[in-house]
């Protein structure tokens, strides 16, 4: 049986962070620890919105622990501006990761649609319906971005796992090889 682990998945964004922490393994219940936004005054300046981005997510990692890190790869867009905050605040995340020595795996949006809903396609809507299923919510955790996050940590609960699999027999793969080698 896979060890639970603790997720904190991060829907970058410069004006508007989601973050969702869950609790859970393949094949075991998944449950919501907390939930929400970080939000940066779109008036202030730039420096000033990333360090408030830096000191809010630092919280929620120190606060919560997270095993792992799950964090939206920015993807093409067409709006160059918000690729730019997308990216800065993704890189604000993964910092802060690297800094505190917990592993980060990200995900696309395609990727995460399709293991939360079975179709990398899902719309918005879709997403958060199952959000709200798998982790047996009353209703769906508003703004988006929030459930954009914990579908991020359930994707990575139920994907990280297989992929840490894979890299586990990869590797004892190559053990046995040695020492077949070595006879």
């Amino acid at each position: 049986m896979v060890s639970a682990m603790r997720v904190l998945g991060v829907d970058p964004g410069l004006t508007r962070c989601g973050v969702g922490i869950v609790d859970g393994a393949v094949g075991s219940a998944i449950s919501l620890v907390e939930v929400g936004i970080i939000l940066t005054p779109t008036d202030s300046p730039l420096e000033q919105r990333l360090l408030d981005l830096d000191q809010q997510l630092s919280q929620w990692i120190n606060v919560w622990k997270p095993d792992v890190i799950a964090v939206e790869r920015v993807f093409s867009q067409h709006n160059v501006r918000t690729v730019m905050g997308t990216g800065q605040a993704a890189g604000i995340a993964l910092l802060l990761a690297a800094k505190a020595g917990i592993p980060v795996m990200m995900h696309t949006p395609s990727e995460v649609k399709a293991s939360v809903t079975g179709n990398g396609r899902s719309n918005k809507a879709q997403v958060a319906q199952m959000v709200q299923k798998i982790l047996r919510l009353d209703s769906v955790p508003k703004p988006v971005d929030a459930t954009d996050a914990l579908a991020l940590a359930i994707c990575h609960i139920w994907r990280g796992a297989g992929t840490t699999r894979l890299a586990t027999a990869a590797a004892e793969e190559q053990v046995r090889i040695k020492k077949l080698r070595s006879r």
